[in-house]
């Protein structure tokens, strides 16, 4: 508390300015076709001042301070710019043409540091999913997100059951418990309620998606090992969108999408509702589905307002319901007993409330909160697994910017509340409260060289009932303490050469929820013991980017370095003393599991044509219990090749190839590696209607190529368990995208 009070006050006098107020107009346009920019991000350097075009490229900064300030225009698609001003000034508008960029998303502002920066004045790597890339991902699969990440750099989909089709993902080669999933800032995706998350999130309402891969646990605490993922949701502008996408698959997939925002006066609204439906799919003709029967509703909508220019306030909710079937062809079908089939029930609401109130002009206060509840059952012949799970985040904070340092610092409270509803179950009920304190500034050291340090202390306190913790001198609740620093550099070596060096500290407490559980649909697995010691971590990165542009060829080029290092991993083992060896739970190994690696990315722009690749080269290693071999289900070496030809406002097309190279089993056993390939197109009809279609791994690369997808009886099958390549195999979309 002590680091949380010295960092407020150093912040109150570094932003100490004179109030007096001058009032600027502005009118920004597209610097070649002359035609205004709606949306354009203002913001004052230095100050929690700023603002967006409207419709009509125009824009007011109330509240200037007087004297000489510093403007920052942002546009997806074009160049940052920075122009200098000085009050007072006229009734005359400001007149600012801004260029096309040669990287286009080196100007949208990131969320998931709590400042005002963009993605190339931020010393933590951000990585930016936006603009005509989201789009284009949106287009190939509009029920969920698992398309979007899975052709990320560094981020591998990972595929969990082969009868519910779940799927995780993995940053830098570490599994998916080392992974916060953040929706706008909020954590509502962790525990029980990632086990099917990726299926149930619509990509249709967002407006970008955030990545920080590495240590990033100063801000978001215990998890945020591998790295985060925030989901940032559009907000309303003054030009109003409504937007329908209807999609339907050749594998019996429909999608109805649809998403409206509208902002009047002080008040803006934005609501999306979908409605997703999935058959069945059986690719390789063995009876059995390869994708599962599913039926899911979404409504997620959010309200927001504006009290004064100083105070602004939104809320919002989302409610899913969704019911998959796998298994049996027949048994899903109905036609008798005796097919084994899996179904998944489940159903999520959460809540998201945010209150922002600026103290000056270069200071404020914000408070936010989530609530979540998640309910899932699993019905198998003989076997039922069911769970409620009850989370919360909430957290308050204080930001403040002077001419050459930022502040961030604040107070959390994370609960995550489970509830085991299965039939004779041996209890695994557990309630984990993390009360968290931070504070994170950034030094503008030079104009070259800017400096973020953070400081993060946790006090976890863990309750549960199990089996395993029925010797009375361990059957206590645990509390801990956790110290997490972190530093990281932004050197800007020329306009076009820049290098980040980064890294922290991090930890994670074991619980019953991985992806290892989920592949064994929790059956017989036993809480861990309350002597489990939590995992903690050290990882740093190093990247090195250059940016240029040779007239009508634009270039750019990043390469990352990273190594993490987990030390008491929480390892899957049979239970002690079980005579028939059935029961599983977590316990600690006596070692570490690192990874390290490097990420390369090329990118070439000229006139329509993109041409954008990837090389990924990652090592993971267990290294406990006299054990040493690679993480099961991890690529060593990663290839991504995509070309897209776009007409603006027309047609574009592309096509994509992803090389996966070999992966190592639990076996020991190397796979084969593959290549995913697909095409796409998309064509606007009318000025607000656009078709698309996509052929996605249209050269069937699938599993059931190379090895059986199940073992065993028909009524009592074993389903392969490691999924190393895709099993759905080809599949075509199409629809409409219609903009009313």
């Amino acid at each position: 508390m002590r680091f949380f009070l010295l960092g407020a006050a150093l912040a109150v006098l570094a932003c100490t300015v004179s109030v007096a107020q001058t009032i600027l107009r502005l009118r920004v346009f597209d610097h070649e076709t002359e035609k205004p920019l709606a949306g354009v991000s203002i913001g004052v350097v230095g100050t929690a001042l700023g603002t967006r075009t409207d419709s009509l490229g125009r824009a007011e900064l109330n509240g200037l301070p007087t004297g000489r300030s510093v403007l920052q225009l942002s546009y997806v698609g074009y160049e940052t710019v920075r122009k200098t001003v000085t009050g007072p000034f006229s009734e005359t508008s400001l007149l600012i043409g801004l260029e096309p960029a040669g990287e286009e998303l080196e100007g949208v502002v990131v969320t998931t540091t709590r400042g005002t920066r963009t993605i190339a004045d931020e010393p933590t790597r951000v990585e930016i999913i936006a603009g005509e890339e989201l789009e284009e991902k949106v287009n190939m699969d509009a029920a969920n997100i698992v398309m979007m990440l899975r052709e990320t750099p560094g981020i591998q989909a990972q595929q969990t059951s082969a009868t519910s089709a779940n799927t995780t993902f993995r940053i830098q080669g570490l599994e998916g418990r080392y992974t916060q999933l953040l929706q706008n800032g909020l954590p509502l995706y962790a525990g029980f309620s990632a086990g099917l998350n990726l299926l149930q999130i619509p990509p249709l309402d967002l407006q970008q998606v955030e990545i920080i891969k590495g240590a990033a646990s100063t801000l978001y605490g215990g998890g945020a090992i591998a790295g985060i993922v925030n989901l940032v949701t559009k907000e309303p502008t003054d030009r109003p969108e409504r937007t329908l996408l209807v999609n339907g698959t050749s594998a019996g997939g429909l999608d109805l999408n649809g998403f409206v925002a509208q902002k009047i006066g002080k008040l803006g609204l934005t609501a999306y509702a979908a409605r997703n439906t999935q058959r069945a799919y059986d690719p390789n003709g063995d009876g059995f589905s390869d994708i599962p029967q599913s039926s899911r509703f979404t409504f997620n909508p959010r309200l927001f307002y504006a009290f004064s220019d100083r105070t602004k306030a939104s809320v919002g909710v989302n409610l899913s319901a969704e019911t998959r079937t796998g298994g049996d062809l027949a048994g899903i079908r109905g036609e008798g007993n005796g097919f084994f089939t899996e179904k998944n029930t489940s159903r999520r609401w959460a809540t998201q409330a945010r209150f922002d109130h600026r103290l000056t002009e270069r200071s404020g206060l914000y408070a936010k909160n989530a609530v979540s509840g998640f309910h899932r059952r699993i019905d198998e012949p003989g076997y039922r697994f069911a769970g409620r799970q009850t989370a919360s985040f909430t957290e308050l904070g204080y930001t403040a910017c002077g001419t050459r340092t930022e502040w961030v610092a604040g107070l959390n409270l994370w609960t995550d509340d489970f509830r085991d509803d299965s039939p004779n179950a041996i209890p695994r009920d557990y309630t984990l409260t993390t009360l968290g304190a931070f504070v994170q500034p950034t030094f503008t050291l030079t104009e070259r060289l800017t400096l973020e340090t953070g400081l993060r202390l946790d006090r976890t306190h863990l309750r549960q009932a199990g089996e395993l913790d029925r010797i009375p001198t361990v059957n206590q609740p645990v509390s801990r303490w956790f110290w997490l620093p972190r530093v990281s550099a932004l050197y800007k070596i020329s306009d076009r050469v820049t290098s980040r060096l980064g890294g922290g500290l991090g930890y994670k407490v074991p619980t019953v929820f991985t992806e290892e559980t989920e592949q064994r649909t929790y059956r017989n697995v036993l809480p861990p013991p309350l002597t489990i010691r939590p995992e903690r971590s050290t990882g740093a990165n190093w990247d090195v980017n250059y940016q240029n542009r040779f007239g009508r060829l634009g270039l750019s080029f990043n390469t990352l370095f990273f190594y993490t290092r987990i030390n008491d991993p929480a390892v899957l083992r049979p239970v002690p003393g079980d005579l028939l060896g059935m029961n599983v739970a977590f316990f600690t190994a006596n070692g570490f599991v690192d990874t390290k690696g490097l990420e390369t990315n090329l990118k070439l722009t000229y006139d329509d044509f993109k041409l954008y690749g990837f090389y990924t080269l990652t090592d993971t290693r267990r290294r406990y219990d006299n054990v040493q071999s690679a993480i099961p289900l991890t690529a060593r070496h990663r290839t991504g090749l995509v070309l897209m030809w776009e007409k603006h406002e027309n047609f574009r097309m592309g096509y994509e190839a992803y090389y996966f190279g070999s992966q190592e089993l639990e076996s020991g056993q190397a796979t084969r590696p593959y290549w995913v390939m697909g095409f796409m197109a998309e064509k606007t009809l009318r000025e607000r209607l656009n078709v698309f279609i996509n052929f996605e791994n249209f050269t069937d690369t699938r599993l059931s190529r190379w090895q059986a997808m199940y073992t065993g009886p028909r009524q009592n099958p074993q389903f392969v368990r490691e999924i190393w390549a895709p099993t759905d195999g080809r599949i075509v979309n199409g629809g409409i995208k219609l903009k009313l």
